[in-house]
């Protein structure tokens, strides 16, 4: 009994000291001189954020589409996959530069919540025709960066920061991304001409190798 009484003892004394040292999230007083991020511009990198999302899930379905049994090819599959880890970047890169500008307080799981990021096609009848989608998709995402950049460079606050940093690293990959896709596109289709459905599976092995 007097053991049960001293164990009682404890625990509310645990209970008591942890009470104590509980942390209460009071309000702190930080100084907002720092933050200069114009709202219209935090507003256009949250959409380009969302545009980011929507076109990794775009390529997600095209590598499930080629990975499918009844399609089975791993290269274009390995190709789509890839394409849509490096949207993923692109979209943690600007939540990353929004936390560092003090931008990103509120309504963080509306990023990654929207409806808009189902994607819009889920089959297709070959790897040309998802290749030219591919590039159609990085066009469309190079224009809204485009965008944001306009959005940044003329609000009342010209922020030359994001400004430079969306043109020197988001603009050049895309146009470097761009180009690779046009690229494999005139190759695909001049080995189907020449090969027919034979030329598919044989750049289909090559991409899967790392050779294109």
């Amino acid at each position: 009994m007097k053991f049960f009484a001293f164990a009682v003892f404890v625990v509310c004394s645990i209970a008591f000291v942890s009470a104590e040292i509980e942390c209460r999230g009071e309000n702190v007083n930080v100084p907002t001189d720092w933050l200069d991020m114009q709202q219209f511009c935090v507003s256009s990198v949250r959409n380009q954020i969302e545009e980011e999302l929507k076109a990794a899930m775009q390529y997600m379905a095209m590598g499930a589409h080629f990975s499918k049994d009844i399609v089975n090819r791993p290269g274009f599959a390995k190709m789509f996959f890839e394409a849509a880890s490096e949207e993923r970047q692109h979209a943690i890169k600007l939540i990353s530069y929004l936390l560092m500008r003090g931008e990103l307080t509120s309504k963080v799981s509306e990023l990654i919540r929207s409806r808009k990021l189902v994607p819009q096609k889920t089959y297709w009848d070959s790897g040309v025709e998802a290749l030219k989608d591919a590039l159609n998709l990085e066009a469309s995402v190079t224009k809204k960066i485009r965008k944001v950049i306009k959005n940044c460079e003329e609000d009342s606050f010209n922020d030359y920061h994001i400004v430079d940093y969306l043109t020197g690293d988001f603009l050049t990959e895309q146009y470097q991304g761009q180009r690779d896709i046009a690229g494999k596109v005139s190759t695909l289709e001049k080995l189907k001409v020449k090969h027919g459905a034979l030329g598919e599976f044989l750049f289909d092995k090559k991409l899967l190798n790392g050779e294109l």
